[in-house]
C-alpha cells in the first residue's frame, strides 16, 4: 500500500507528464513526423513534404507548408493534404510557441493543400484566408480548375484512413481580390494574386522584413508540376514567375520540392520547364502534328528521372498542346 505522502507524489508525477504528453490525435495519426525546419536567423518555420504525387507510401503529405511566429501571435501558410497532417502541423507549432493561431492562408484551392485546414478550423481559433475565387471551389462543385466532391472521393479511397467520410473541404473566412496585407506584431505579411496560374486562386505570401517568400505552387523546385486542368494559363503563370523575380526574395519556399536561399536558381526550374513544353508543343501546332507523335518525339530526357514525371508530364504537355492550339485558332480567326 503507498503512503500518502508517496500518493501525492505519484499523483503530481502523474499531472506533470499529462500536461506535456501530446493530446491523442483525433484523426488517423501519421506514421512518418512531419520534416520542419526554421528560416536560419528567422520566426519562420516550413515543412517538406514529398516530392512524389499524394499516396499511401507518403500517406498524403506532398506539399510544403509553413509558419510565422509575430509577437501577436502565428500565421500558417497553407495546412497540408490531410486532416492528419493538419493536426501534425498543428502539433509541430504548439512546440515552439504556445502564442494564438490568428491566420491561415490557403496559397490555392487544391486537396493537397487544403484538407489539413480541417484541424485548424476544428481546433484553433485561426481565420482561413485566400484569393476571392477559391470560393469557387466550394460553390461549384463543376469547375474545371478541380471538382471537389470528385477529388475528395479518390482521396477517401487513396489516402484512407487519413482521409476518410469525415473528411471535408473547409471555405476560406477572409478573401480578396489582387492584394492584402496583414499586419501582425513585428511582421507585415504582403499576400499577392498571382493567378489564374497554377490553379484559378494561386496567391503567394512575402514576409517582412525577412525577405521570405511562400512561393506556393507557382514555383515547384525540382519537381514536375500538375498542369493538366483547363484553369491553367502558362502565359500567366510564366507572368508570375517573373513578379517572384522581381520580389528578389532572400530565402523561398515553393508548394513543392526544395526551399532555397537560391530563389532564381527555384525560378529557373518552374520556368524552363514550362517554356520546354510550349515550345515543343507550339511547334506541333504549327506543323499540324498530331500531339501523340509529337509527345513521343520529344527528348524528354532532362526531367525524365525527377519526381511526378510519370504522373503529371504526359497531360502536362497535352494541356498545353490545346492551349496553343485555342490561341492559335484565335488569331487565325481575328
Amino acid at each position: 500500500m503507498i503512503p500518502f505522502a508517496g500518493a501525492v507524489l505519484v499523483f503530481a508525477a502523474c499531472l506533470a507528464t499529462a500536461a506535456h504528453a501530446q493530446p491523442a490525435p483525433p484523426y488517423a495519426p501519421i506514421t512518418a513526423p512531419l520534416s520542419i525546419d526554421q528560416v536560419p536567423g528567422k520566426p519562420v518555420w516550413y515543412s517538406t513534404g514529398n516530392p512524389g504525387v499524394p499516396g499511401r507510401d507518403n500517406e498524403g503529405n506532398t506539399s510544403n507548408a509553413g509558419f510565422i511566429v509575430t509577437t501577436e501571435g502565428v500565421v500558417v501558410f497553407d495546412a497540408l493534404g490531410t486532416p492528419s497532417l493538419g493536426w501534425a502541423m498543428l502539433q509541430e507549432i504548439r512546440k515552439i510557441t504556445d502564442r494564438k493561431i490568428r491566420y491561415v492562408v490557403a496559397s490555392h484551392y487544391h486537396a493537397d493543400h487544403i484538407y489539413g485546414l480541417q484541424a485548424f478550423r476544428d481546433h484553433s481559433d485561426a481565420l482561413i484566408v485566400a484569393q476571392e475565387r477559391a470560393g469557387e471551389y466550394k460553390d461549384n462543385e463543376e469547375t474545371a480548375d478541380e471538382k471537389a466532391s470528385q477529388r475528395l472521393d479518390q482521396r477517401r479511397e487513396a489516402l484512407y484512413p487519413w482521409v476518410d467520410k469525415y473528411t471535408r473541404v473547409v471555405p476560406p473566412e477572409i478573401t480578396f481580390r489582387d492584394r492584402m496585407t496583414i499586419t501582425l506584431g513585428d511582421r507585415r505579411l504582403t499576400l499577392l494574386y498571382a493567378g489564374p496560374a497554377h490553379s484559378s486562386s494561386d496567391l503567394m505570401m512575402l514576409v517582412e522584413p525577412d525577405g521570405v517568400l511562400f512561393a506556393g505552387d507557382i514555383v515547384q523546385n525540382g519537381r514536375i508540376p500538375h498542369m493538366n486542368s483547363d484553369d491553367v494559363s502558362t502565359t500567366q503563370w510564366l507572368a508570375a514567375l517573373g513578379e517572384v523575380e522581381r520580389l528578389d526574395p532572400k530565402f523561398i519556399i515553393p508548394g513543392h520540392g526544395r526551399a532555397s536561399t537560391e530563389a532564381k536558381q527555384a525560378i529557373a526550374f518552374t520556368r524552363d520547364y514550362i517554356e520546354h513544353l510550349r515550345s515543343v508543343m507550339a511547334k506541333a501546332v504549327q506543323d499540324w502534328t498530331d500531339f501523340a507523335v509529337a509527345y513521343e518525339a520529344t527528348d524528354w530526357s532532362n526531367y525524365r528521372d525527377m519526381p511526378a514525371f510519370a504522373a503529371n508530364n504526359r497531360g502536362n504537355a497535352y494541356r498545353i498542346y490545346l492551349e496553343l492550339e485555342q490561341s492559335q485558332f484565335k488569331a487565325g480567326k481575328q
